[in-house]
């Protein structure tokens, strides 16, 4: 029996589970996860990493599912950069539909300060309101409006399931975001937790240390307390996800990681969440 966290591994886009593939682009603190999801004929992304990731996660793609492949969606877990920067350019050049949870689509089209101060983490509190409030309204939210992804994403409707994936499941799972979602596979037990559930403690300093440095430590974390929006939202988030028993644990940042320790670590987690 396996009783510790064991990454998977394989080549640069990585199998993790029949018909998914992991890839990790970016750099620094905004290196994060995008997941390539079979289902049938078709194909959708799940995020879209940073800025100018786009040929990147193209050519990664391709590698998967032959030169000029496109997927029938993009779906973004949530709104923060380090998970939208490229969907504009990859919607762009693959002409094809992006969904976001219709709780998270007035933050990830706003160009109204308000929205922003409605929604703010920590730290937008400390550092980005503050910056924005030192200019005039009007400049503001033209800086607020240049990161909108208006007219990119449209809202899902999760009583329809997910589109282009018919044998997976949405589940939703906000805190960290207003509209942040998971995706789960019951026939194999795969979850994909977005940034609900990490395998990297961005909650301390020798976890962000061994982050930024590669160190390959999977462990079982929530989200970073600094960017989550509301944390008892996302205690009751994590303690659902929890409930499901994944036998594969993909997250938004991390590696993706399986085995009978992971299970307790998640219930653990649970019970224990304080970020």
């Amino acid at each position: 029996m396996n009783k510790t966290n064991t990454e998977i591994k394989s080549g640069p886009c990585r199998e993790i589970a029949p018909g998914v593939y992991f890839l990790e682009v970016g750099g620094g603190f905004s290196r994060s996860n995008v997941y390539f999801v079979h289902s049938g004929p078709s194909w959708i992304l799940i995020d879209a990493a940073s800025e100018k990731c786009g040929q990147l996660i193209r050519k990664a793609a391709e590698s998967v599912f032959g030169v000029g492949t496109r997927p029938a969606t993009i779906l973004l877990t949530h709104d923060h950069v380090d998970h939208t920067g490229s969907v504009r350019e990859l919607a762009q050049m693959w002409e094809c539909p992006v969904y976001v949870h219709p709780d998270e689509l007035p933050l990830a089209t706003t160009g109204d300060i308000t929205i922003v101060e409605k929604y703010a983490s920590p730290l937008d509190r400390w550092i980005v309101l503050p910056i924005l409030h030192l200019m005039p309204r009007h400049r503001a939210e033209a800086v607020i409006a240049k990161s909108s992804l208006k007219g990119v994403v449209q809202a899902l409707d999760p009583d329809a399931g997910i589109p282009g994936l018919p044998d997976w499941k949405l589940i939703f799972t906000p805190g960290h975001t207003p509209g942040h979602i998971a995706l789960y596979r019951s026939n194999d037990r795969v979850l994909l937790t977005g940034d609900t559930v990490l395998t990297v403690d961005l909650n301390s300093v020798c976890g962000v240390l061994s982050w930024l440095f590669r160190r390959k430590r999977p462990r079982v974390s929530g989200p970073p307390w600094y960017s989550t929006w509301r944390k008892q939202t996302a205690k009751k988030s994590v303690m659902e996800l929890a409930g499901l028993e994944p036998h594969v644990l993909a997250p938004g940042h991390g590696l993706p990681i399986t085995g009978e320790r992971m299970v307790r670590d998640l219930r653990t987690l649970a019970d224990r969440f304080t970020s």
